[in-house]
């Protein structure tokens, strides 16, 4: 980055140089604030979310440990700072926790709309030949963290358009930053975000 860059036009530099490679866009997400990656991560396009999920196509494994570190207590929350491509209401959060089943993640979403389109719980599943992430929407857990929202089936009211038979593809981007592509019912549906690890 130039002194005559901001974070936010490098990074979409970066992205739209066929040349760079996501080791090259990793680290330089990593050597950038948390508060800096969010905010560059809001500046992205549809388009650029888009090759940004091609780039980084195969580029290193993902893990649920990622999405909540080892360590952390059960049922102690993760945030993951959100932005979609969608036409409206970009912003919003992923919280990923340990329900303290065995190794199962899981977590809900948190945006302005929540309250009529439901908190959006989810398990998450992996896939293990490609070692990517699955945020699947068919299954919710049975516990959650104090003071969230009742857990209830996405099979009801507006989740079901929203977020049933959805799964969110997640693929690593950087430390802290990771991109997702909905699926439903096998098919890449063209839908993308972009989320940013808060850690502790």
């Amino acid at each position: 980055m130039t002194a005559h860059t901001t974070p936010e036009q490098e990074l979409k530099a970066l992205i739209a140089d066929t040349s760079c490679t996501p080791s090259q866009l990793a680290s330089f997400l990593d050597g950038l604030s948390h508060d800096e990656r969010v905010k560059a991560n809001r500046t992205l396009s549809p388009g650029m979310q888009a090759k940004l999920w091609k780039k980084v196509d195969g580029f290193a494994p993902l893990s649920l440990d990622y999405y909540v570190p080892k360590g952390t207590p059960a049922l102690s929350p993760v945030r993951h700072h959100g932005w979609n491509s969608q036409p409206a209401f970009n912003l919003f959060e992923k919280r990923f926790y340990r329900t303290g089943h065995s190794d199962e993640v899981a977590g809900a979403n948190f945006q302005k709309i929540q309250a009529i389109t439901g908190p959006g719980y989810f398990v998450c599943g992996f896939d293990e030949k490609r070692h990517e992430v699955l945020v699947d929407y068919s299954r919710v857990p049975t516990v959650a963290p104090e003071g969230w929202s009742k857990i209830r089936s996405n099979n009801v009211g507006l989740a079901i358009i929203i977020y049933r038979p959805w799964v969110d593809v997640l693929r690593r981007v950087s430390k802290h930053v990771s991109i997702g592509q909905a699926r439903r019912k096998g098919k890449d549906m063209g839908f993308y975000f972009v989320l940013c690890r808060q850690d502790p």
